[in-house]
C-alpha cells in the first residue's frame, strides 16, 4: 500500500486545491493534493477571472502569469441583461473580468503548485476518511493499488459530488435541479462580428463568445420548450443548433463541436464548512447555477482564506480557534452567492410576459450608476467584508468594526527615503503586514512597538511608509495590521 504522510491532505486537484496547496506550500507546510482523475480535463466549466480573483493572486505574486495568457473584459453581465456591470469604475487595480478558460487557470496553479513543492498524486480516488484528536486517515485507490494518507487536516475541494463532504457526514441541503440548459463549445463557420451576444426573447435565452483559443466559441442556450430535459440525457449538435436558430435566426454554421453538454440549477450549501479536522472549499461547499462564473471564483477565495488561517495554526503561530473563523467568514459568503444565482435565475428563466417586464425594469435601474456598482462590487466579490477580528489584537492596537476585515486594493507606498513598493508585493510572502507611518512614535501605550511580540513577530513583516488612498477612517492613525489575504487586521491610533 502507498503511505503518505503530510500536515495537509486536499482532495481535488482542481483550481481551489491547487490554490490551496499553493498558499500552504508558501508557508512551508507539507502539503499532498489527491486527485481522482488521470489528467487536467480538456474542458474548461469556467471561463472569467473575477477583480478580487486577480487581486488574491497578485497578493501572491502570480497574477502577471495570468494576464498573459488571459483577455480582459471590463464589463460583466447579471443574468444576460442588455445593461451589463461596470467593472471599470470599480475601486481595485483590476477593473475587468479577465476571459480565461478554467483549463489555462488550473494549468497555472498547478505550474505554481509544482514550483512551491506540491505533491500532487493524480489516479487517486479517496474512499475513506476518519478522524480523530491528532489528524484525519484518508484511504482510497490508485494506481499502484490502494493509498493511505496521514494529516493533521484534510480538505474537500473535490467538487459538487464530494467524497470528503460525504465521508464527513457533513449535511449539503437544498434543492434538486430544475431546469436544464444546453452548453457547447463549437467551431462557428460564420462567426458574429460582436465578440460576444446575448438574446432573451420569448423564444429562448443565448448567451455565445469566444473561447480565445481561435477557434472555438461558447454557446448557452435555454430553450423554454427543452427545461425540462433530464441532465443525463446526452446533447447533440442537432439539438444546439436548432435551439441557436430558434432565439436567433441562424446557428452561424457550427460545427465541430469539441464539447458538449446540459447543466442544471441545483442549488445547495454545506451547513458547515468544518467538521473538526476537515474542512470544504469551493464546489464542495456551495452549488448553484453556474451564473457569471462567480463558483470558479467564489472557491479561489475560499482558498485563499483557509490557507493563511492552516498555515498560522500548523506553524504554532496561532491558536486553533482561528481555524473556526474560516466558516464563520466564508458561509455568509457562500450564503449570498446561492442568493444571488438564485435572483438571477428567476431573471434568466424569464421567458413570459411578466419575466420579460422584470429583465426590463432591472436592467433599466442598471442604468443608474449606483445600482450598477452595488451588483458589479458584488459579482467582483470587492464588497466582502468580515467585521470581526480573528485573532486578539496585538499590545497597542484594536479593531474597529468599520474597518476590521476591510480589503484593501494595491497601493504604491512612500518611504521615508524616497522609494515606492506596491502593498501587494509586500504580502507576496503570505505574512501579516504592519505599516508604520513615518515619525510614528514607536514605545507608547497607543501604539505598537518597532518589533511586534511573541508569535506576531514571526509571522510580520514591517514597513515604515504612507499609505496613500487609504479609508478615511484610518487616517490620524500610526500603524495599520494588515492581515495576509489583504484585508485589515488591527490599527492604532
Amino acid at each position: 500500500m502507498k503511505r503518505v504522510e503530510v500536515d495537509v491532505a486536499i482532495a481535488g486537484g482542481g483550481p481551489v486545491g491547487l490554490m490551496l496547496a499553493c498558499e500552504l506550500s508558501l508557508a512551508g507546510v507539507k502539503v499532498s493534493v489527491f486527485e481522482r482523475r488521470e489528467a487536467r480535463v480538456k474542458q474548461s466549466r469556467a471561463l472569467t477571472l473575477h477583480p478580487r480573483s486577480l487581486e488574491i493572486l497578485a497578493l501572491r505574486g502570480i497574477a502577471e502569469r495570468f494576464m498573459a495568457r488571459g483577455r480582459p473584459l471590463p464589463s460583466a453581465h447579471y443574468a444576460a441583461l442588455d445593461t451589463r456591470l461596470d467593472l471599470a469604475a470599480l475601486d481595485t487595480t483590476f477593473g475587468w473580468t479577465l476571459i480565461l478558460p478554467q483549463t489555462l487557470t488550473e494549468e497555472l496553479l498547478e505550474a505554481r503548485a509544482l514550483e512551491l513543492g506540491v505533491g500532487i498524486h493524480r489516479a487517486h480516488r479517496v474512499t475513506g476518511l476518519q478522524q480523530d484528536d491528532e489528524g484525519v486517515s484518508i484511504e482510497g485507490s490508485c494506481p499502484e493499488g490502494a493509498f493511505h494518507a496521514r494529516s493533521r487536516f484534510a480538505v474537500g475541494a473535490d467538487g459538487a459530488r464530494s467524497a470528503v463532504r460525504t465521508l464527513a457526514e457533513i449535511p449539503f441541503p437544498g434543492t434538486e435541479a430544475t431546469m436544464s440548459v444546453l452548453l457547447g463549445d463549437v467551431v462557428l463557420s460564420e462567426p458574429p462580428s460582436a465578440p460576444a451576444v446575448v438574446r432573451v426573447g420569448a423564444e429562448g435565452t443565448l448567451l455565445m463568445m469566444p473561447l480565445g483559443d481561435g477557434v472555438h466559441h461558447r454557446i448557452v442556450v435555454c430553450d423554454p420548450d427543452r427545461l425540462r430535459v433530464p441532465l443525463s440525457e446526452p446533447v447533440t449538435l442537432e439539438e444546439l443548433s436548432v435551439a441557436t436558430r430558434k432565439v436567433m435566426g441562424s446557428d452561424y454554421g457550427m460545427k465541430s463541436p469539441f464539447w458538449l453538454s446540459r447543466f442544471g440549477n441545483e442549488t445547495r450549501i454545506a451547513s458547515t464548512y468544518r467538521q473538526g479536522r476537515v474542512f470544504l472549499a469551493g464546489d464542495a461547499a456551495h452549488i448553484h447555477l453556474p451564473a457569471g462564473g462567480q463558483g470558479l471564483n467564489v472557491g479561489l477565495q475560499d482558498a485563499m482564506n483557509l490557507g493563511w488561517k492552516l498555515c498560522g495554526v500548523l506553524q504554532g503561530l496561532a491558536p486553533a480557534s482561528l481555524l473556526d473563523t474560516y466558516h464563520r467568514e466564508r458561509h455568509p459568503v457562500g450564503q449570498r452567492l446561492i442568493q444571488d444565482t438564485l435572483s438571477q435565475s428567476a431573471l434568466f428563466f424569464g421567458f413570459h410576459r411578466e419575466g420579460l417586464a422584470l429583465r426590463e425594469v432591472v436592467a433599466r435601474l442598471l442604468r443608474v450608476p449606483e445600482a450598477n456598482r452595488v451588483l458589479a462590487e458584488q459579482i467582483a466579490a470587492l464588497d466582502v467584508a468580515y467585521p470581526e477580528a480573528v485573532l486578539p489584537a496585538p499590545p497597542g492596537m484594536e479593531a474597529p468594526p468599520e474597518l476590521v476585515g476591510r480589503r484593501l486594493r494595491d497601493l504604491p507606498l512612500p518611504s521615508g527615503d524616497g522609494t515606492r513598493r506596491s502593498l501587494y508585493e509586500l504580502l507576496h510572502d503570505g505574512k501579516w503586514l504592519l505599516i508604520r507611518r513615518p515619525g510614528a512614535p514607536t514605545a507608547t501605550s497607543r501604539a505598537p512597538r518597532a518589533e511586534l511580540p511573541g508569535a506576531w513577530a514571526r509571522w510580520t513583516s514591517v514597513v515604515v511608509a504612507d499609505l496613500p488612498g487609504e479609508p478615511a477612517a484610518l487616517r490620524g492613525g500610526s500603524a495599520v495590521l494588515i492581515r495576509p489575504d489583504g484585508r485589515i487586521g488591527f490599527v492604532a491610533r
